[in-house]
């Protein structure tokens, strides 16, 4: 457990080549909220240098969205995933946190509300690591049958025709997850439930994992809590001391 008080990109550097297994983060995006400091994002000094920490098969969750301006969102989310593929990374999913209701700033007079944030599953080569969620409850009971589609048009029986359907199927890569309600921790903290299954989806008990943008320490708690090991780096004092006050009083003095 490694909690650091400082610029990331800076922190990061001082870090050895494939020393991280996952990292599970949501950068400031488009200066939609403000954090209360004049520090400038680089993201594309912070992507090289995530590319370097990543071991091979190593995954980095990547939680964004747009801002819109000047009635036109700014595409950013889209811009940064290209650039992730550009310097190496592959696109492994594109997946969708959908939320229950509204809370992004937006004007409902001229477009629909928005509800979701991209999260982008950036992968370093093949994933080494992957736990599928199977909770999603299925609508049909009996045995399967059926037939799939070829790419020449054709088609195929599937291969586990006749066998009993499960209760529970793996989960889709649109993920229903309630928002944290508005609160004096963190501006835009995103829920413990949403780090905590990326977490067991693309990592095993041992490994380490890496926010960079640490905020109010959500992964850090996801992570004491999954027997993982903990990388946060958070530059603005005041949450960094709410990060630290957090994990410890989920596990005990740990500092």
């Amino acid at each position: 457990m490694k909690l650091i008080l400082g610029d990331c990109l800076e922190e990061m550097k001082k870090m050895s080549d494939k020393s991280v297994d996952l990292v599970v983060t949501s950068p400031p995006y488009d200066n939609l909220r403000d954090y209360g400091n004049d520090w400038v994002f680089n993201f594309e000094e912070t992507a090289k240098q995530l590319y370097r920490l990543c071991k091979d098969g190593g995954i980095v969750v990547w939680v964004v969205g747009d801002a819109t301006i000047n009635g036109s969102e700014t595409g950013t989310s889209f811009k940064q995933a290209l650039y992730f593929k550009e310097i190496g990374f592959n696109l492994h999913d594109t997946m969708i946190w959908q939320k229950p209701g509204f809370s992004a700033v937006g004007a409902l007079s001229v477009r629909y509300a928005p509800v979701f944030e991209y999260m982008f599953i950036l992968s370093k080569g093949k994933v080494k690591s992957f736990n599928p969620i199977k909770d999603r409850l299925n609508k049909v009971s009996g045995t399967i049958t059926g037939t799939i589609m070829l790419p020449d048009g054709s088609r195929k029986r599937m291969s586990n025709e006749g066998k009993k359907r499960r209760r529970y199927g793996q989960r889709f890569n649109v993920w229903n997850i309630t928002q944290v309600n508005k609160n004096d921790i963190h501006p835009a903290q995103f829920p413990e439930q949403l780090a905590h299954d990326h977490i067991i989806s693309w990592s095993n008990e041992g490994d380490t994992v890496l926010d960079p943008f640490m905020g109010s320490g959500t992964t850090g708690v996801a992570c004491k809590n999954l027997n993982r090991e903990f990388i946060g780096i958070e530059i603005n004092e005041e949450y960094y001391k709410i990060a630290e006050n957090r994990i410890n009083q989920t596990m005990g003095s740990l500092f």
